[in-house]
């Protein structure tokens, strides 16, 4: 018994949005994608997801075109990388305004631990998902860092690398 519907042709924009980005494991692959990570093992190690779950998670997002695959050398074994799409990129204000909503309305129990969006051209703490809230500038992949506090000195680049 599947798990939900089918949505893909549904009228509703928002239905078959959710017909490729609404399961969590996509989202969290999303996340680590538009901060550079791109292979197999990183993307494993890095959520800790079981590999057939990512196997076909990243199948679904290359059929869907949140992603492609780009061959690399592993010493003598090609091996498949993920890169992100524009369709891809293209979610960053999504993943954002989630990022905005969780600090206000599931805030971590340690107040300590935080995640702010930080536009790169002008150095500022964003509190709005698409343009910086002080300078105005879109803010697309190349032009953001997620600072999270729980990893200390960390300042990820988001965008495809």
């Amino acid at each position: 018994m599947p798990l939900r519907s089918d949505w893909s042709e549904d009228r509703c924009p928002i239905a078959r949005s959710l017909d490729i980005v609404g399961d969590p494991w996509v989202l969290l692959i999303l996340r680590q994608a538009l901060s550079g990570v791109r292979r197999f093992d990183d993307f494993r190690t890095q959520i800790g997801v079981a590999d057939t779950v990512l196997s076909r998670r990243l199948r679904g997002m290359v059929d869907a075109g949140l992603l492609r695959r780009s061959p690399y050398l592993d010493g003598n074994r090609t091996r498949q990388e993920y890169l992100l799409t524009e369709a891809g990129a293209d979610l960053l204000p999504v993943l954002n305004q989630l990022t905005l909503w969780g600090e206000k309305h599931r805030p971590h129990t340690d107040p300590g631990v935080h995640m702010t969006i930080v536009h790169v051209g002008c150095g500022a703490v964003s509190d709005t998902a698409e343009v910086c809230s002080s300078c105005g500038q879109e803010l697309t992949p190349d032009q953001v860092r997620w600072r999270k506090t729980w990893r200390e000195g960390d300042l990820q680049l988001v965008g495809p690398g």
